[in-house]
């Protein structure tokens, strides 16, 4: 097996590491980092449970080896809330929605939102509602999860067709 060595930063922590080149960057956050809010689903990036923010960007941590994170600056779900406790605005959405069931799809949701939500400007409803289409939740609680997403866009009563 080879091994290498990495550094990135989570949730503003940096780690350092030798790993595998197998090791997917989901495994690497659960097991080596111990960020246990990143849920392995299908493990084939359809689910969406696994999302976490490389450099600014929602990706499926399942797709990515850990080796391909070398250097880089991740935010995972429990990197979200400020340090005294308040909620993310996402996740007070998603509380406020009571978009909530098992919790399994949620922090993919969570981070897919918070990192399309992050930049200036309000993204529109539709393209949160499309990028929610990426991720399945076993318990079918999808009208709260867009009831959440359309309150971050502004549009509590959906868009405008």
């Amino acid at each position: 097996m080879s091994e290498h060595g990495i550094q990135l930063t989570i949730n503003g922590t940096l780690h350092a590491a030798t790993v595998e080149g197998r090791l997917t960057l989901s495994d690497f956050l659960r097991v080596k980092a111990g960020y246990t809010g990143v849920h392995v689903g299908c493990e084939h990036g359809v689910c969406g449970a696994c999302t976490v923010i490389v450099d600014g960007q929602a990706i499926r941590s399942c797709l990515m080896l850990a080796v391909q994170a070398d250097g880089a600056s991740i935010t995972t779900v429990e990197g979200l809330a400020a340090d005294d406790g308040t909620l993310h605005p996402v996740q007070q959405a998603l509380r406020d929605e009571h978009a909530l069931q098992c919790g399994f799809c949620t922090p993919g949701v969570v981070m897919t939102l918070a990192a399309l939500t992050s930049g200036a400007g309000k993204p529109s409803a539709r393209t949160l509602l499309e990028a929610l289409s990426g991720h399945v939740c076993r318990c079918t609680g999808y009208q709260g999860i867009r009831r959440a997403a359309l309150k971050l866009a502004g549009e509590p009563k959906g868009p405008a067709e």
